[in-house]
């Protein structure tokens, strides 16, 4: 009977262990399932979009969300957030025009620079000081957004030649702009994988009082988690006023933060921290991205685009929800 009762009790465990493993997979792997699915719905079902063109075209529209949700990763990984980098990418993108006259590098530092500024108040706010993440970023949000209009005002060109090149150019027939966001990628997953500092910050994302208890230097990687942060957003505007030629204040980079969130979440990186993805990040971008194009080609209204973007999300932090769940339990 008890042999009998513990050969029950096995198959029942093992039952659920295959189970678990099974949803575990879906819910790590889901989102590189569904971007090769919408790619082979679109292979059959979408006119020319197997093409030279079309591929040049999505790349090159992803690449700033990319760049900029590498760091909104990276913040998320510590449990906190980054409302600011639209804002952010307004600011280096307006400075670009007043600073031209130092050349395109001394331009291109200038609002890098800048980036990195706003991600230090970003850092010290929430490492230092204590404030929320949601409620330091939200502030920043609103008062960089300000301050990037009245450095850049109304719209302006971009003419400078190295600039110009920047946005437009290619190497080997692949754009600067994703040439750039893959050596990003490469990074800041080399970063995380592989430096001391991925480390701690995966550690204080997990646990910050243990993280505190056991030496590690929480303020420190909060506040150059948000400066990296803040440096990637500046990167994405720069490159995106140079890929438009112009620079303007009021719309560029609004609503990339959602973007950038909904990336990260899709590709697997929890909202409660202690891990960041980057592979799961760039095919969240990319197939963000892909389902935005996917409903254009169709002819179906943005508007639906982004009903379609908020689904995801929920139903992203659901799954996420329950992944939680399942570990505790």
């Amino acid at each position: 009977m008890s042999d009998g009762t513990a050969t029950a009790t096995a198959a029942e465990r093992s039952e659920r262990t295959g189970t678990s493993f099974d949803i575990d997979w879906v819910r790590r792997n889901g989102v590189f399932v569904a971007l090769g699915l919408l790619l082979l719905a679109n292979v059959f079902l979408t006119d020319n979009f197997v093409s030279t063109g079309t591929l040049r075209l999505q790349l090159v529209q992803v690449a700033p969300v990319v760049i900029v949700a590498l760091g909104m990763a990276l913040v998320i990984g510590t449990e906190g957030i980054d409302l600011s980098v639209g804002a952010v990418m307004a600011l280096a993108a307006a400075l670009i025009p007043l600073y031209v006259g130092y050349g395109s590098v001394g331009a291109i530092a200038i609002g890098l620079v800048a980036g990195a500024v706003v991600g230090l108040i970003a850092g010290v706010l929430v490492g230092v000081v204590g404030v929320q993440p949601i409620v330091a970023t939200l502030g920043l949000m609103v008062a960089i957004r300000g301050v990037a209009n009245l450095f850049g005002g109304e719209i302006k060109s971009i003419t400078e030649p190295g600039l110009v090149s920047l946005g437009t150019g290619d190497v080997a027939g692949v754009p600067y702009v994703v040439v750039i966001a893959a050596l990003v990628s490469l990074v800041v997953w080399l970063v995380v994988r592989r430096s001391t500092y991925g480390r701690q910050l995966v550690a204080v994302g997990g646990n910050k009082l243990a993280a505190q208890l056991a030496g590690l230097p929480v303020r420190r990687v909060l506040v150059t988690t948000y400066v990296v942060s803040g440096l990637l957003a500046a990167m994405a505007g720069i490159l995106l006023a140079a890929r438009s030629q112009a620079s303007d204040p009021t719309k560029l980079g609004q609503l990339i933060e959602l973007s950038a969130i909904t990336a990260v979440v899709i590709g697997g990186t929890p909202l409660s921290g202690g891990q960041v993805r980057i592979l799961g990040t760039i095919a969240g971008a990319l197939l963000m991205q892909l389902i935005t194009a996917t409903l254009i080609f169709h002819d179906i209204p943005d508007s639906t685009a982004q009903i379609v973007q908020a689904v995801i999300v929920i139903a992203a932090v659901y799954v996420q929800l329950g992944r939680g769940k399942a570990r505790r339990s």
